[in-house]
């Protein structure tokens, strides 16, 4: 074998030596770009229970939104997964935003109505809500079941209603009226009127979604 062919053979073992090291370096590296790169992605799909929103804006399925869910408590049966545990007029009990509801259903012997249905939506006032009806006129509605439990029945429809329907939606409420959603991107309002600021609160029996005022049925 003349010197010639001795070189060749030198850079043929020599190249067949370093390929695997090269192709591994490769993989090596590639893995690492990989989990580099999946580390964003798994973060961006992470959800804040507060507002149902991921961190790159979209609403995460199935999460409640709205600036008033900050103030649910994280832990207990008043918090999303305490509540999903309770039919809905116990678990408005245990949220004390909602006290003056609760009250308002005692009053009308609606608790049981209301805890034994199935698959309802009921768009529930906070306390601020209430607090916007003068006074004289609210107690005089907290005396008057009929009427009371007119108010009341006008606030639960006999579906639930996802997120998405809000958009642009007709309801026929427990009393008969009809009550109209309307907003996008986790802003709604109700009636036009009503904000919501906590919404898609699961409970056992209904989705929540609590509002900033009153509704009041069509005369």
């Amino acid at each position: 074998m003349n010197a010639l062919h001795l070189r060749r053979l030198a850079v043929a073992v020599s190249a067949a030596a370093v390929l695997p090291l090269a192709l591994s370096s490769c993989s090596s590296s590639d893995s690492k770009d990989s989990a580099a790169g999946s580390a964003p992605d798994k973060a961006g799909s992470a959800s804040s229970p507060a507002t149902g929103a991921s961190a790159d804006g979209s609403m995460a399925p199935d999460a409640p939104f709205g600036p008033a869910c900050s103030s649910v408590p994280e832990n207990g049966a008043g918090s999303f997964d305490g509540m999903a545990q309770d039919p809905v007029a116990t678990a408005a009990s245990n949220n004390p935003d909602l006290a003056t509801l609760v009250t308002a259903v005692k009053a009308a012997g609606l608790v049981d109505t209301l805890n034994s249905a199935e698959n309802i939506t009921v768009f529930a006032p906070t306390n601020e809500a209430f607090a916007k009806v003068p006074k004289a006129d609210l107690e005089k509605l907290l005396a008057n079941k009929e009427e009371l439990t007119k108010v009341l029945t006008y606030h639960v429809v006999g579906q639930k209603i996802a997120p998405k329907q809000l958009s642009n939606g007709s309801f026929t409420t427990l009393e008969k009226g009809k009550l109209t959603t309307s907003g996008s991107d986790m802003t709604y309002t109700v009636n036009d009127s009503a904000k919501i600021v906590c919404g898609n609160v699961r409970t056992a029996n209904a989705t929540v979604y609590i509002v900033d005022s009153v509704l009041m049925p069509p005369q």
